[in-house]
This record gives C-alpha cells, sequence and structure tokens, in this order.
C-alpha cells in the first residue's frame, strides 16, 4: 500500500515545514495522503470481519498551534483511527505513519471521560487479575510489551495510596503500541501486520468493555 514516496514526503516536510513550502508541494502530499488513505480503508474493510467497526478516519495534517510553544503548521505524521460500532464496544483502534522507525499501531483509550475512568478505577480496585493476565498473556507481550499511559503521582481521590493494586489505580490512560520500522511499513505485509496487531489487542477491549457496561455488581448498563 504504502512506498518510499509517504516517507520521503514527510522527511522533507519535517524539514522545510512552513505554509509557503508546502503549498508548492501540494501534489506530492495529495499523492502520500492518497496511499495512506487506501491503506486506512483496506484495513476498515478486512477489521470489519473480525469486528464491527462504526467508522475510520485520517487526521488532518495541520497543527493547532494556538496554545503550543511550538508553532510548526503540520504535522510530520499521518495517522487515523478507527471506531468500534455501539454502546457494547468500547476502545478505538489507531495508526501513525511517521519515518524515522516511529511507525506505531494500536489503540485504547486515551481519554475517558471522568465517569468512565472511575469506573476502570473502581474495578481495579476490586480485582487486578484479569488485567494482569490480559497484559502478561505472551501474544499481548510479543505485540506491544506493556499497557502505558499516564498516572497520576500517588493515588486518585478517595482511593487509597497503599492499596495493593495501586499500579493499576494510579492509570488515567490505557493504551498499547506496537512500533514499526521503515523497511516493515514498507513491505507488502504491513497490512497483515497491522490487523495481526489489532486482533492482539482485542482481549483488552473486550474486557474494557465489560466493564464499562456494567455496574459494579456486573449488571449491564445498556439499554
Amino acid at each position: 500500500m504504502l512506498s518510499q514516496t509517504t516517507f520521503s514526503f514527510l522527511n522533507d516536510l519535517a524539514a522545510n515545514n512552513t505554509r509557503e513550502w508546502f503549498t508548492l508541494h501540494k501534489k506530492n502530499y495529495d499523492l502520500s495522503r492518497s496511499q495512506v488513505l487506501a491503506l486506512i480503508k483496506e484495513v476498515h474493510s478486512q477489521l470489519d470481519v473480525v469486528d464491527k467497526i462504526e467508522n475510520s478516519k485520517i487526521f488532518r495534517i495541520n497543527r493547532d498551534v494556538r496554545f503550543s510553544s511550538n508553532k510548526s503548521p503540520y504535522k510530520t505524521n499521518f495517522s487515523g483511527y478507527y471506531t468500534r460500532l455501539g454502546d457494547s464496544r468500547r476502545g478505538s483502534y489507531y495508526m501513525s505513519i511517521q519515518p524515522g522507525n516511529q511507525t506505531v499501531v494500536g489503540g485504547g483509550f486515551y481519554d475517558p471521560s471522568k465517569e468512565d475512568l472511575f469506573r476502570i478505577r473502581k474495578e481495579f480496585e476490586m480485582d487486578q487479575s484479569i488485567i494482569t493476565q490480559i497484559t502478561s498473556d505472551k501474544t499481548f507481550k510479543l505485540y506491544f510489551d506493556e499497557l502505558r499511559g499516564d498516572r497520576v503521582a500517588t493515588a486518585p481521590r478517595d482511593f487509597d495510596k497503599e492499596h495493593p493494586h495501586i499500579k493499576w489505580i494510579q492509570m488515567k490512560q490505557f493504551y498499547a503500541f506496537r512500533s514499526f520500522t521503515d523497511i516493515e511499513v514498507l513491505d507488502p505485509s504491513f497490512t497483515e501486520e497491522v490487523m495481526k496487531t489489532f486482533v492482539a489487542i482485542r482481549p483488552f477491549f473486550d474486557y474494557m468493555s465489560d466493564i464499562l457496561t456494567t455496574d459494579l455488581n456486573g449488571e449491564s448498563i445498556l439499554k
């Protein structure tokens, strides 16, 4: 799906991140974006066979610089995501294509609502065995190594900082990524590897979906 053209454009953009340069090289951008979009659509089609996908989207390359000290107008990667269909399926798949061996594929829960975060923490407070089992599974370890995300320094409000499950309770984001080299991304098998990666994260998604669609007694909250 992808060719060296995409990486070459992104490398050139990183070295010439101005609106003037971008305008002069708009055709190269359009070609590169079309390759990434074709990849996203192909993965969407395959992913819909093993899961139910509501939509997929490629992010804009323009950066929001209003509140950033970095005033470069453009991102130096192409990224996209897939949202799962229905209230019973939680979590979103994600990929970012970036040269310099910085491509990542995975997904998770980047900005859970206050209510969702509290529910997840209460689950982990009661029981850490399932999340530990999922993230210790050999397939999960092979693809992602560990579950990542920002965490609070001590303990969230109303939770015991000495709780034996505190390492899980502290988390406020929950995601996992697999890294790819540039050579791996340009290989014809890359689409297949993306799919394997998304399948590998499903047990984590399914467990989190169970948590977020039930109350603390395990009763469904879906109408």
